[in-house]
């Protein structure tokens, strides 16, 4: 299995999260959520690229707090 390249939008199956790949420590991928948050490892079998349809929903997910106010 390649890589995944540090900034990829991916899914972790193991836990159903969606984030962004932060990089690659021992046998594991860190993971964020996109925008920010606690960062996880998680096994690279469990994890696969987010597909064009998930990913408007994990860069949505995240709404800065003045992000449409008047």
């Amino acid at each position: 299995m390649t890589e995944m390249p540090v900034g990829s939008y991916v899914v972790d199956t193991s836990t159903g999260r969606s984030g962004v790949v932060m990089g690659h420590e021992g046998p594991y991928i860190q993971l964020r959520p996109y925008g920010g948050g606690r960062e996880w490892d998680a096994a690279p079998e469990a994890v696969r690229e987010a597909t064009p349809a998930e990913r408007p929903k994990i860069t949505t997910a995240f709404r800065p707090a003045e992000e449409g106010r008047p």
